[in-house]
């Protein structure tokens, strides 16, 4: 008798408790869909590229209706970048291959990183400010935060010392962190945030708007020593603005919305806060993540890889002197990620979605 041949499945896809009751009753469909959450995490966002370009290419747009887009640092680029044009899969495309192709000197400057990503913003975006603010169906909102104290420093020496006071808060209490930071959401006011109840940390929501675009998303990036602060933001309050996944990394926030929350992320787990990437005990609220789909690389698909990893920042140190052997890895990691978004297309389409999703928690 010949052995069956089983396929090593590239996705691990956990929701929620509401989320798993209501996708027994009803199997997931677009028109399901009204929020997607992006998280922060640079260069992870290369290694869901295929998953992106599935979910916004091919599968969302079957039921046109209006979505909230939300997102934190990379989140919001990734966000920016489907809803700039008619062809979210080039532009998914086109964000991977600026993304990869970056090339940064040992020892390069904050203001020389700042500098860069502003090219790359304008490279990605120029021109296309008018479709983001108009687009007929997604309505983006940009996660930022607003530094207070110490933080509101570019200078290493007081900046660093706010972090350290930043780490050393956070270790007793997440909820100490409002004494450093203030949350601001940059959204289109077409339709109101998908969050409600925001009573963690003090919050502002501001109007998002073509002249604040471009500034929002780069403050939404901008990671202390390593990039600049953005200062005021236009229509927001004053102040130095900096990476939103400081306060919301992986955006365990209390959604507000009629349907499934469906998250295409890089990892299974929701991770609170920046700070929080080394405190395992921190983990996403199940309440607030009750209507969440997550999809994700399975750790089988991980060990497949390049660095048997999605690419990360890391990588710039770890490829140090060999540009083009980190541009390989990572061109080849992005160019199997579209076995994520041709399994997730598969397991919807032959009904298979159920049988392979997990808890959340």
């Amino acid at each position: 008798m010949t052995a069956i041949q089983t396929r090593t499945p590239a996705l691990t896809i956990r929701a929620g408790h509401r989320a798993m009751h209501r996708l027994k009753e009803k199997p997931l469909s677009p028109e399901d869909v009204h929020v997607i959450p992006g998280a922060a995490g640079g260069p992870k966002a290369l290694g869901i590229s295929g998953l992106d370009q599935a979910v916004f290419g091919d599968w969302l747009p079957r039921v046109p209706q209006e979505r909230s887009l939300i997102g934190s640092s990379i989140g919001s680029w990734r966000f920016a970048a489907v809803a700039s044009s008619d062809d979210p899969r080039a532009q998914l495309a086109r964000l991977a291959e600026l993304y990869t192709s970056q090339r940064f000197a040992k020892g390069v400057s904050a203001a020389e990183v700042t500098r860069k990503s502003v090219e790359f913003l304008e490279t990605l975006l120029g021109g296309h400010e008018e479709q983001i603010l108009n687009h007929p169906w997604y309505r983006l909102n940009i996660v930022v935060v607003r530094s207070l104290g110490l933080l509101s420093h570019d200078a290493r020496g007081r900046l660093g010392l706010g972090l350290m006071n930043v780490i050393a808060a956070n270790m007793v209490s997440r909820r100490h962190l409002g004494r450093f930071m203030e949350r601001g959401i940059v959204h289109d006011v077409r339709l109101k945030t998908p969050v409600s109840k925001l009573v963690d940390f003090p919050s502002h929501e501001v109007a998002l708007t073509r002249e604040n675009l471009l500034p929002a998303l780069l403050a939404s990036a901008s990671i202390p020593l390593v990039m600049s602060g953005v200062r005021n933001i236009p229509g927001a309050p004053e102040g130095v603005y900096r990476d939103g996944g400081l306060l919301d990394y992986h955006l365990d926030l209390p959604y507000d919305q009629p349907g499934i929350i469906l998250y295409p992320h890089f990892t299974d787990k929701v991770v609170p806060g920046w700070f929080d990437k080394s405190l395992p005990w921190r983990r996403g609220d199940a309440e607030r993540l009750r209507d969440v789909l997550l999809v994700a690389p399975s750790a089988e698909y991980l060990e497949s890889l390049p660095d048997r990893k999605l690419p990360d920042r890391k990588d710039f140190e770890r490829y140090a002197g060999d540009d083009s052997g980190r541009e390989r890895a990572w061109r080849q990691a992005v160019a199997e990620s579209e076995r994520l978004g041709d399994e997730f297309l598969e397991l919807i389409e032959t009904g298979r979605l159920n049988d392979v999703i997990r808890p959340l928690h």
